[in-house]
């Protein structure tokens, strides 16, 4: 998407994928501020998707692993240059499979791999919010609450709550 077409206020994604090792899943950019830093897969929401399924779409562009959703862990705020409202919402993730086999979206990434959040604590090439996160405690998130039913009001083609 765009610059343009997100306008002044935009929403991203990232996911942290956690192995059954404690291995985070992480990316090598190959563009933007995170050029040749690690980082987490992420991306921005699309219209007609939630924040938890435009997470697990980007996860499964960019490396080919296939996740679910266990909590959002996170939200980072930010405004760039005074005038672009910068949001993400930062997800634990689970593979679906035990050992799952990464294919990287060379378009967009040099490298994805495995790294243990420790060794990402010590990383000089790890980005902020990576260090952030190796230094945090993840077992406490917001799960996500299904089958929430808003009414008609709005028009809701579908709605998800996160609440610890």
């Amino acid at each position: 998407m765009s610059r343009d077409k997100r306008g002044s206020v935009w929403l991203g994604v990232a996911g942290l994928v956690l192995n059954s090792k404690g291995e985070w899943l992480v990316v090598n950019k190959r563009y933007g501020g995170l050029e040749g830093k690690w980082s987490l897969p992420a991306g921005f929401v699309n219209g007609n998707e939630t924040v938890d399924e435009a997470v697990l779409r980007e996860v499964l562009e960019e490396t080919a692993v296939n996740c679910r959703v266990i909590n959002m862990i996170g939200f980072r705020s930010g405004v760039l240059q005074g005038k672009i409202s910068d949001n993400m919402a930062i997800f634990l993730l689970e593979p679906t499979t035990d050992e799952p086999i990464i294919q990287v979206q060379l378009s967009e990434l040099y490298e994805a791999k495995w790294i243990h959040p420790t060794d990402l604590l010590i990383d000089e090439t790890a980005s902020v919010m990576l260090h952030e996160l190796a230094a945090a405690s993840l077992e406490v998130g917001f799960p996500t609450i299904d089958g929430v039913d808003p009414g008609d009001i709005f028009g809701y083609t579908s709605y998800k709550l996160f609440i610890k």
